[in-house]
């Protein structure tokens, strides 16, 4: 396994982070499990969740099959680096939800009893949360640090001025700050090239990418429709983007097998060799796919398959950051 730190920390967080979407909803428990236990076994020692996660069932049916997981012992917990979030609504209540101070202590507590653990190792915000005061969102945070119940905190769907508005506020406090973005980042999604890369670069920011295949699109979609195995692309925003670009996904299909390579792997090797992606999320649906994908860590893109892609997916505008990529 392949390890980097997590932006200006110290932290050691494998490159290939296991998301946790599909537990319990898409995935079976034990199967859960299973893939837990796999990822472990090859060094995958980052795990992503949410507070929310299972919603389809009951808002926390995640945290809580993970929590489980934990109970099982044998260094689970120990050797995870334990990633969820904060922000979405936990009931129709108007404060159980939110960036508000109580809003934030409070989830982080539920979130550890249903995690049945002691500590998050990076607590992150979900969304930015346009009427919570900075101030008021660092106290929180600092009270959880302060309390050990949190290690570090991050963001995720944040803009790039988002960023820079959280760092500063947190520096006038003399405090950490954000350690990680995550965001939306393939072939398909490559906005966040112009403005959250480079804040997160200048601000020591480590950016953990999700969606690397486009909600199943870049995985082989075509061939998995005309195969009938296509689960996931079929029904989620991957066959709207479909309908507009099929030419260009079947263009990249075969890009890939004259490459003699899986369009999964190649897309999630295409996201982990850009520059300031520390890690990526692979959300696999089962222990097969994820064994897949750990193909992807050992793939290296040669500069004319490189450029290739690019025609089929070029970056926004001229590419490169704002404002270079839209002006002279």
């Amino acid at each position: 396994m392949q390890y980097t730190r997590l932006g200006r920390t110290a932290l050691e967080v494998s490159r290939l982070c296991l998301g946790t979407l599909n537990f319990g909803v898409n995935t079976p428990r034990a199967e859960s499990f299973a893939m837990m236990d796999a990822a472990l076994s090859h060094g995958v020692n980052f795990f992503d969740t949410a507070n929310h996660y299972g919603w389809q069932v009951h808002r926390g049916m995640t945290e809580e099959l993970i929590g489980e997981w934990f109970d099982k012992g044998g260094g689970r917990r120990e050797r995870t680096v334990l990633a969820t979030k904060v922000f979405n609504p936990m009931s129709d209540w108007p404060n159980d939800r939110g960036l508000s101070a109580r809003h934030i202590i409070s989830s982080c507590e539920e979130s550890l009893r249903r995690l049945r653990t002691d500590w998050i190792d990076v607590f992150q915000m979900h969304h930015v949360d346009r009427t919570a005061p900075w101030e008021e969102v660092w106290q929180a945070m600092e009270v959880l640090v302060h309390q050990g119940k949190i290690r570090y905190v991050g963001s995720s769907n944040f803009a790039g001025w988002h960023l820079a508005q959280a760092q500063e506020a947190a520096a006038r406090r003399n405090f950490l700050g954000l350690v990680s973005e995550q965001c939306a980042y393939n072939l398909v999604t490559r906005h966040v090239e112009l403005e959250v890369l480079p804040a997160a670069e200048a601000y020591g920011i480590g950016v953990i990418t999700w969606s690397p295949l486009h909600g199943g699109l870049l995985g082989g979609s075509i061939r998995k429709l005309r195969e009938g195995t296509a689960v996931k692309t079929a029904k989620s925003r991957a066959m709207q983007v479909l309908e507009e670009q099929g030419e260009t996904i079947s263009a990249y299909e075969d890009l890939c097998a004259s490459l003699d390579e899986d369009p999964a792997e190649v897309s999630v090797a295409w996201v982990l060799s850009r520059p300031g992606v520390d890690s990526t999320i692979v959300g696999p649906r089962t222990l097969g796919q994820f064994e897949g994908v750990l193909r992807a860590l050992d793939l290296r893109i040669g500069a004319e398959a490189s450029e290739r892609i690019d025609a089929l997916f070029p970056p926004v505008g001229k590419g490169g950051p704002a404002p270079e990529a839209w002006s002279w």
